[in-house]
């Protein structure tokens, strides 16, 4: 029997035929069937989302699991003489994800016994009260324009527009919004039983996960491992690695941050007596998610309450200004490097690029997983640049970029700049760049092609010359 020859060129020909029609009957389907298609990935998504919440589930405790088993659980029995045996891991596995589990849930409790006896009923109360903080500032401006007509006058008329406007909001998207969280969390509407069952799924389906994590992480090592050859598998699964340490230390570390600095929030608001010390806490720890700007955009808000509560008090604002300061400075130099190290390797500039840019694209997801997404994109920009430098034999490093004019095969030639140039060197002009030398050789003509001239020695007097001269005078 007749082998069959790829290299046939009838053979080419014919292979190259069908992909091309493959292809074309591919964007012909996308183009007028496309709808169809969206609609099945649409279904298989909505069949799979239980497997889907118990995956998230899962990556999200997994931290948790593994400080308990390996901090905590595991150092225990070694200290009473526990024998290592599958039995034995068994068992501390699934009594870590027990424990692990019912933090979730004690934590799920506390979010919505919050939400349904602090945070609505703040919400409710601001909307019932809102006439009579209107009065107040209305009372405020007038005690301090009281010698400015004019400008009262206008303050006045800037003051009913937009309470007007703000009270129909409270009152048409504010209270609407509350009553839906309600309806949610109390489960009064049927559309929320089916999450309610996708997410019970979806945590039995997690405790799967979590029991057997590593056996899943073996079997996608495999399968990396026979697809690709030896260092493009290594490369994926230190990519991957990265990857999880970027998105999984970034966004769990900032919850757990958020948390801890909205818990220090309502401690001082409560000792302070500031009012609806709980929605402020609240507001301070939500956007204390979002890095750079998460700060600001809490406490804005926050001293804007303040302020409409009790306006005859301003000094209570500026003193929960003080305090949000001196609490984010704990955040910022304290608390936040301890919990997030360096987890995304971003200077500032970029961290506020990827929050404008995927802020403006997602809104606040977008803020939140902006920046450990960019930094994922970001670290392979640069892996793939500094791979192009070193099969150039060029330096990675920044720096010594810096000041570069050119470079050859004599390697980087470099200029100075103006602020450090030391002016007893002649100036050179390249490339329209002054350069100036920093040895006894002046660059000059071409860089790919250079020359190089001696700075001309300056004589000095001998004494004895100097001698000969006055006698001759």
């Amino acid at each position: 029997m007749k082998k069959f020859n790829l290299n046939n060129k009838y053979v080419a020909w014919g292979i190259t035929a069908f992909l091309v029609i493959s292809a074309c009957l591919g964007i012909y389907y996308l183009m007028f069937h496309g709808s169809r298609l969206l609609e099945n990935v649409g279904r298989v998504i909505k069949i799979l989302m239980p497997v889907m919440f118990g995956l998230v589930i899962a990556y999200l405790l997994s931290p948790v699991l593994d400080y308990l088993e390996i901090r905590i659980v595991i150092p225990l029995c070694d200290k009473i003489h526990l024998k290592k045996t599958k039995r034995r891991e068994g068992f501390t596995r699934l009594f870590c994800i027990l424990v692990t589990l019912t933090l979730f849930f004690l934590l799920i409790y506390e979010l919505i016994y919050m939400l349904i006896a602090k945070i609505v009923p703040s919400v409710i109360s601001i909307a019932n009260n809102f006439d009579v903080y209107v009065d107040n500032i209305t009372n405020w401006l007038n005690k301090i324009l009281e010698d400015n007509p004019i400008i009262r006058d206008n303050a006045m008329k800037l003051l009913d527009t937009y309470s007007a406007e703000i009270n129909t909001w409270i009152n048409t998207t504010v209270l609407e919004k509350t009553s839906d969280i309600l309806k949610a969390v109390s489960l009064s509407v049927l559309s929320s039983i089916k999450v309610l069952w996708n997410l019970v799924i979806g945590i039995i389906i997690s405790v799967y996960v979590m029991i057997n994590k590593e056996k899943f992480a073996g079997q996608f090592k495999k399968i990396v491992f026979a697809t690709h050859d030896i260092n493009a598998g290594n490369i994926v699964i230190n990519n991957v690695k990265f990857v999880h340490r970027t998105f999984g230390g970034f966004v769990g570390g900032k919850v757990l941050d958020s948390i801890i600095i909205g818990l220090l929030c309502f401690i001082g608001t409560t000792i302070m007596q500031m009012p609806y010390a709980s929605l402020i806490s609240v507001i301070i720890g939500f956007t204390n998610i979002i890095p750079f700007f998460g700060p600001f955009l809490g406490a804005i808000p926050s001293i804007l309450l303040l302020f409409i509560v009790d306006p005859m008090h301003p000094i209570n604002c500026l003193y929960f200004a003080i305090f949000v300061f001196i609490l984010q400075q704990f955040d910022g130099n304290i608390l936040g490097p301890f919990i997030l190290g360096d987890s995304t390797g971003l200077s500032s500039f970029w961290v506020i690029f990827s929050i404008t840019l995927f802020g403006g694209m997602w809104g606040i997801p977008g803020m939140l997983i902006g920046v450990p997404l960019f930094a994922v994109i970001y670290a392979a920009i640069k892996s793939r640049i500094e791979m192009k430098l070193k099969k150039k034999d060029l330096p990675i490093e920044t720096d010594e970029y810096t000041y570069v004019c050119a470079i050859d095969d004599a390697g980087l030639h470099k200029y100075i700049p103006e602020g450090k140039q030391n002016k007893k060197y002649k100036d050179v002009y390249q490339f329209g760049q002054q350069f100036i030398s920093d040895s006894s050789e002046i660059v000059t003509g071409d860089l790919m092609t250079k020359t190089t001239t001696q700075k001309p020695p300056v004589k000095k007097k001998k004494p004895s010359d100097k001698t000969t001269d006055d006698q001759s005078q």
